[in-house]
């Protein structure tokens, strides 16, 4: 393709990418000539549509994966059907998570238990089966999303704040120890993001937020693809461990 962000020849695993952040990143890194294998949970239809889009759109290949990362049954899943397929991965981004928002003596132990299942072991596991396919060509990158409120918190949010530290901790710690094997590990915490789970703030909540944001806008799921791009491209070769913030300027 000529692109400094060339991505033709590698294999691209997308979780959560039937929609926002998830799905806006399978198109950048397909436009860019990679091969997606998404994934989704709640509609096999979508998923199906998706994988379509990919292969009429970008004239690349495309696979889906339909399972709950959440579940480590699927996980297991996810990765024996990419190896019986393509025997490689290059590219992981771990984009699937879960958000209930609750005030602290409101808080149940389901709802921490299933928050943490998805977005901290979920992030784990994949990052498990992931490595041992990257092992194979001795090259890899790892992509995490966080969140802006897992580095600085928010009220009404500590379980889903909780999980989101967590994912900084675990990129961190995984960094360090797949530097050797050539793999990177870094994460994105994103800000105040045009999504689903946005727009069902209420509007009071939402226009206080927006207020907060120095650029004077709501990022969209395409400013995050960007980043993963970045990350996913061999113009981070040299980059590993780091959590790049892209919130437009929000709590600078």
């Amino acid at each position: 393709m000529g692109s400094i962000f060339n991505l033709e020849g590698k294999i691209a695993f997308v979780t959560g990418s039937t929609r926002g952040i998830g799905w806006a990143s399978a198109q950048m890194l397909a436009q860019q000539g990679a091969t997606i294998v998404l994934n989704g949970l709640s509609s096999p239809d979508l998923l199906r549509q998706r994988v379509d889009e990919i292969r009429a759109i970008h004239d690349t290949d495309a696979d889906g994966l339909l399972g709950d990362v959440g579940n480590p049954a699927a996980i297991k899943e996810f990765y024996a059907a990419i190896f019986k397929k393509y025997k490689r991965l290059d590219i992981l981004v771990n984009n699937a998570g879960i958000m209930e928002d609750n005030l602290l003596g409101m808080i149940g132990l389901q709802n921490i238990e299933k928050t943490f299942r998805v977005n901290v072991t979920g992030v784990i596991l994949n990052m498990q089966y992931a490595t041992r396919l990257m092992e194979r060509s001795q090259s890899g990158s790892i992509i995490n999303l966080s969140s802006i409120i897992g580095r600085f918190g928010n009220a009404g949010q500590i379980v889903y704040a909780g999980s989101k530290a967590a994912v900084i901790g675990v990129t961190l710690s995984a960094a360090k120890e797949l530097a050797v094997k050539n793999i990177r590990v870094n994460a994105i915490a994103p800000g105040f993001i045009d999504t689903d789970m946005v727009r069902q703030l209420p509007l009071n909540r939402y226009d206080e937020t927006l207020q907060r944001i120095k650029m004077n806008r709501i990022g969209t799921a395409e400013d995050i693809a960007k980043a993963v791009l970045f990350f996913a491209s061999d113009l981070s070769l040299y980059v590993t461990g780091q959590i790049l913030g892209v919130d437009g300027g929000m709590l600078i």
